[in-house]
């Protein structure tokens, strides 16, 4: 195993990608959650938030970062 460098890496990008992984892995477990509730229309909507967001992450990382 070898040291990543990771001081190339902007504080912009770094809180980016922290908050919407927070925003991502939360939609989905929340989803989970209230399926497990058999709240099945609130879980999909949590579900389809995840992916909506998913989808802003990669469109803010190719317009901003990249």
């Amino acid at each position: 195993m070898t040291l990543v460098d990771v001081s190339q890496i902007s504080a912009a990008l770094f809180i980016t990608g922290a908050i919407f992984i927070l925003l991502f892995f939360g939609l989905l477990s929340l989803g989970v959650l209230k399926m497990f509730q058999l709240k099945y229309r609130q879980g999909w909507f949590s579900f389809i938030g995840a992916v909506v967001s998913g989808a802003a992450f990669g469109i803010i990382l190719n317009t901003w970062f990249v």
